[in-house]
């Protein structure tokens, strides 16, 4: 794989993010009314499309538990987003300022703190709590936000903002999903295109230059990423909107082959960038395969 110069790619997105940013602010409309017939997520993607669950509820509930399902997505976006903010932050603390590479770190900080505010205002427009990763994974984000460098830091992101990706997508081109979730989605995904190719080459770059002891380490720390994020990119807690056991709609969620071929689907692009680096393989691919991803 040939790298461009670091420096090159950084101005090259510097441009593209004056001429391509949005203010959410602005661009959507947030005094709009629901429809209330459009979905949240696209139908086929809820978790419990086609399950004997599914079934069971009426049009009016499957479009509740699609609109608490964007709310789990997007809260984990803003989880995720917290933590990248963090680890581009102290590593522009060792950054030269003057150069174009450090300077995008902090345009790519200015973005995410819009998003962050961004899918907080959608989840308090769709009237639903936010729904919050458990406390072991609550510390291990924190852990990883104050440690976390090279291969590990680059890699675990890019899980979360291209499995985003690949859903909001989708969601920005479906005329059936909200017009609120979808112009969200559509903002999202032009912005996130420069994060992901900023990640993408520095991730390359780390990986060339650490060790294979390193590589090991990270190779577990990233799959724990994985795993976390197919499992809790719709939390269990959402199914009680709907008048259904959390654990039950969990595991009728992990045994139901719609939402296995999302999660695959939506993952495969990183699985792919993953595995053409070495980054998957080793103890932590039991839980890559737990994650649904595989």
């Amino acid at each position: 794989m040939v790298l461009p110069d670091r420096s090159q790619t950084a101005t090259r997105l510097l441009r593209s993010s004056a001429s391509h940013s949005y203010d959410p602010e602005v661009e959507i409309d947030w005094d709009a009314p629901l429809d209330p017939d459009a979905w949240f997520v696209p139908e086929t993607r809820s978790s419990l499309y086609g399950t004997a669950l599914w079934e069971g509820l009426t049009p009016g509930q499957r479009r509740t538990l699609t609109r608490h399902e964007v709310a789990s997505i997007a809260g984990l976006g803003i989880w995720f987003e917290t933590i990248l903010m963090q680890l581009l932050l102290r590593e522009y603390y060792k950054q030269d300022p003057t150069r174009p590479h450090a300077q995008y770190a902090l345009t790519e900080v200015a973005d995410e703190c819009r998003h962050s505010v961004m899918f907080g205002r959608m989840i308090d427009k769709l009237g639903c709590p936010v729904y919050r990763v458990g406390a072991f994974d609550n510390g291990l984000g924190k852990w990883i936000a104050a440690t976390a460098t090279g291969p590990r830091m680059y890699a675990a992101i890019l899980i979360a903002e291209e499995i985003l990706d690949a859903l909001q997508r989708e969601a920005a081109a479906d005329g059936t999903v909200q017009p609120l979730v979808r112009m969200v989605s559509r903002i999202h995904v032009i912005e996130e295109a420069r994060h992901v190719r900023y990640a993408r080459e520095e991730l390359a770059r780390q990986v060339r230059a650490a060790g294979r002891r390193r590589l090991a380490y990270d190779r577990v720390v990233i799959a724990r990423a994985a795993y976390l994020t197919g499992r809790r990119l719709i939390a269990p807690e959402v199914y009680r909107s709907v008048g259904i056991d959390p654990r039950a709609g969990a595991e009728a969620a992990r045994a139901n082959p719609h939402h296995r071929e999302t999660l695959r689907w939506a993952g495969e692009g990183i699985v792919a960038y993953l595995r053409e680096l070495d980054l998957i393989g080793g103890p932590g691919l039991a839980l890559w395969r737990r994650s649904g991803l595989l």
